[in-house]
């Protein structure tokens, strides 16, 4: 894994820069007292901070003070954990703040697993959510490491605990340099309009099914998305063609008319295609930008029984796409049903995953909604939004905690939902777990899962 995993790095940067803009004018107003750890005790607790260590005491670090900061090893512990806090006073609720930590690792091998900065806030030194949270990074900056957020105090605080936290050092050590928290400008919402559709097409034919989806298209332009997502193969559901019938280059003359109505209409757009490579057949989706043209595309992977005895290739990648309000992926269908691949999607930055799907979200024998419970732990799994567009049940927007903000409930058209991609709404005691999840993931021990059976 790199220094800062990839889900947070774009975001990391982005705060970086809206840290940095306030650092000029709000440097007098620093909260933090002894901010460099120049003044340290003889057992090595720097003034106005605090030391926590585990509650079993063979697993603590050692702390020394040392010439450019406050250093943490632990040479004959490999998982041993502990750090400092300090409690910072004048908090005040809806205020934002700058966070921005330096350190320096040598020997660590994921920084990002071992080394957190985490901001808990108080009211009257109770914790307002017991896992607070934590700020990003860390980013290398030249030799350096740094950790860069911007936070909002939420109601009720009055008040905040950082803390600098070493985490299973393996052997190597950190040094602490400099903290800082001071006032700030809030950061920009992110605020983004996805929709999804519902439309199953029946006695058709492929160039009818492609103008109706078009219509589509130009509702949820009417209606101010920034992204609209189509359900899949779309050339042929509802229709009397095969496979041979509708499988196409891509680009192509369906990417062609997708991208007229996609530029007419000032949006991104996720549609479903076969396509025709040589003599290879995929089944895929297709992203198309602003301007009509084709930003990205992906190969289905996994293919049910259906596709495969068809002589459907599968796919082999999991890409991910930047569009000009954030980063989004593309399953299709049967993908749902395999975890791992959500998890590269999540690992790789996507904060939006559509889903063009021709299976469904329908109750089965027992009344249990089974395409729409997949759909939702995979969203909750991962911490993103999960937009499925399916031809039986309900399209729907999913939110990263697994929620339903918006069904078709049995309706046909253009279903959508604003959403803020920069919230970072905290699980009841887990805390936000889009930044935890990936810090407490245990890559060396998952090798069966790449192991053929």
């Amino acid at each position: 894994m790199s220094i800062l995993s990839s889900p947070w790095r774009l975001a990391a940067l982005v705060a970086l820069a809206a840290a940095a803009g306030g650092q000029a004018s709000d440097r007098e107003n620093e909260l933090v007292a002894n901010p460099k750890f120049t003044a340290v005790d003889e057992k090595g607790v720097p003034a106005h901070w605090s030391v926590w260590s585990p509650e079993w005491q063979p697993a603590s670090c050692r702390m020394r003070g040392v010439a450019d900061g406050l250093l943490v090893d632990a040479p004959d512990r490999p998982y041993a954990v502990g750090g400092l806090w300090q409690d910072l006073k004048g908090i005040a609720e809806g205020k934002a703040y700058a966070i921005e930590v330096v350190c320096t690792a040598d020997g660590i091998g994921s920084p990002f697993r071992s080394l957190c900065v985490r901001l808990t806030w108080t009211r009257g030194k109770a914790e307002l959510h017991p896992a607070g949270m934590l700020v990003r990074g860390p980013v290398a900056a030249g030799e350096t490491l740094k950790f860069q957020d911007v936070l909002i105090a939420p109601k009720g605080a009055d008040g905040a605990r950082l803390s600098l936290e070493t985490k299973w050092p393996q052997g190597g050590s950190v040094c602490w340099r400099q903290v800082s928290v001071r006032p700030t400008s809030p950061p920009a919402q992110r605020k983004v309009k996805i929709g999804t559709v519902y439309l199953r097409p029946r006695g058709s034919t492929p160039q009818q099914n492609l103008e109706l989806f078009c219509k589509q298209v130009d509702a949820a332009g009417k209606l101010g998305l920034d992204a609209v997502c189509l359900g899949e193969a779309i050339t042929l559901v509802g229709t009397s063609a095969g496979i041979a019938d509708v499988a196409e280059p891509i680009p192509g003359p369906s990417t062609e008319r997708l991208g007229r109505a996609a530029r007419e209409n000032r949006l991104w757009v996720v549609a479903g295609l076969y396509e025709r490579e040589a003599d290879r057949v995929y089944n895929t989706a297709v992203l198309i930008d602003r301007a009509g043209k084709l930003a990205g595309k992906y190969r289905k992977v996994h293919l049910p029984r259906e596709e495969w005895k068809k002589g459907i290739t599968p796919g082999s990648e999991y890409p991910v796409f930047q569009t000009d309000f954030g980063t989004v992926a593309i399953q299709i269908c049967y993908d749902w049903f395999f975890p791992e691949a959500h998890t590269i999607f999540a690992l790789h930055g996507a904060e939006i995953v559509f889903a063009p799907t021709w299976g469904n979200t329908l109750p089965d024998r027992e009344g249990r909604a089974e395409g729409e419970t997949v759909f939702r732990t995979r969203a909750r799994d991962n911490g993103f939004y999960l937009v499925p567009s399916v031809y039986d049940g309900n399209s729907m927007i999913i939110d990263p905690l697994g929620r339903i903000l918006v069904s078709s409930n049995g309706g046909e058209g253009v279903f959508w939902r604003e959403v803020d991609l920069g919230e970072r709404e905290p699980l009841e005691w887990v805390g936000h777990w889009r930044s935890i999840g990936p810090r407490h993931r245990m890559p060396s021990t998952y090798a069966p899962l790449s192991t053929e059976h």
